[in-house]
């Protein structure tokens, strides 16, 4: 299925002409990829009131612009900024990406347009990249496939006695064999009194029985990642080790089904924390719920902002509660899904019962 990049455009160029924007100027590069397909490391484009844009690279990238953004008019030339500036003519109302880019590079452009009123875009991309088409859909569904595939070969083990960075790289590879272009972000590996360290960075410390293991990962296809976490007991689980698993798995669904069109990021963030404080572990839980996923591993929405957002169908989105016992252990369980006026598709299948292992 072909990504309308042309459809993309056209829902910005309109954002654009309602806020009396003449030119978006997007600089972004998960955002300039968003628009145009062009996946290299320098590049910036130019949409206009309606819906044309101009795609700005430099001589390294020409031939893979013109490969990636077929649909667009290509520049060449290493000062992006310069050239999409001089291209304006009688623009009044220029949009830049404010959140993207530098102090010297926004007084650059304000020097440049002299007597062009340059605003704010407010994160417009970022806002439409929310609400996923059904290209960005399917690149999810593979990527979470090709995640838990991994994971499900790593758990026949053995794991007691390896270290945690072996187990992190034998995941990894294992993404990789079953069809990942990349990690989605470094693998998390944490063990015993490690698990209790919400984003610990696997160590040489070597896998126990009565450990906790808590494996955080993802695989990335077609630039979309997955993310999803895990967390098992080696050997026979200690009762305050089923308690605390207990209590993130049940307070894990409840979120994971209150993630339906209109319903409030807020709203499903006190269920989980109402479910946890409830079971007495609310003071453990202290990591934030969830986050939106896409071209990006953390993106809009985010379920525990300050600022409340209403939930759209098709916006993919995390939901991951912890307790964190400090010098004991940790529990993490997190699934991607995908928001629908219904029951939440899940994409990340793997089973969250407490799995005692080897």
């Amino acid at each position: 299925m072909a990504v309308e990049h042309d459809a993309r455009r056209g829902r910005l160029a309109a954002m654009i002409r309602a806020r009396g924007i003449a030119t978006a100027l997007v600089t972004d590069l998960v955002n300039v990829r968003y628009l145009t397909g062009f996946t290299g490391s320098n590049g910036a484009v130019g949409v206009a009131a309606d819906g044309t844009a101009v795609l700005v690279t430099d001589g390294r990238y020409q031939d893979q612009a013109r490969a990636e953004a077929p649909d667009v008019q290509i520049e060449v030339d290493r000062d992006l900024l310069g050239t999409l500036s001089a291209r304006l003519g009688g623009a009044t109302r220029v949009g830049v990406e404010t959140h993207a880019l530098s102090v010297d590079e926004h007084e650059r452009l304000v020097s440049a347009l002299d007597g062009v009123e340059v605003a704010s875009l407010r994160r417009a991309v970022e806002e439409l990249r929310v609400v996923k088409d059904e290209v960005e859909l399917d690149a999810l569904r593979v990527a979470c496939r090709v995640s838990t595939e991994a994971l499900a070969g790593l758990l026949e083990g053995p794991l007691v006695g390896r270290t945690e960075r072996a187990v992190a790289r034998d995941l990894e590879w294992r993404m990789y064999e079953a069809g990942a272009e990349a990690i989605a972000f470094d693998t998390i590996v944490a063990s015993g009194p490690n698990s209790a360290i919400p984003h610990h960075d696997p160590t040489e410390r070597v896998l126990e029985t009565g450990d906790l293991l808590k494996i955080d990962f993802g695989a990335r296809v077609d630039g979309y990642h997955a993310d999803c976490t895990r967390t098992v007991v080696l050997g026979r689980a200690d009762a305050w080790q089923r308690e605390i698993h207990d209590a993130v798995r049940e307070a894990q669904a409840l979120g994971v089904e209150g993630c339906r069109e209109g319903r409030q990021t807020d709203e499903v963030d006190a269920d989980v924390r109402g479910s946890l404080a409830d079971a007495g572990w609310l003071e453990h839980f202290t990591t934030g719920l969830g986050h939106g996923v896409g071209l990006r591993i953390h993106e809009d929405p985010f379920l525990s902002s300050p600022s409340p957002a209403r939930l759209d169908r098709r916006t993919a989105l995390t939901v991951e509660p912890g307790i964190y016992v400090p010098g004991r252990g940790g529990v993490r369980i997190e699934d991607t899904l995908v928001v629908t006026d219904g029951q939440p598709e899940l994409l990340t299948v793997a089973t969250t019962e407490l799995l005692e292992l080897a």
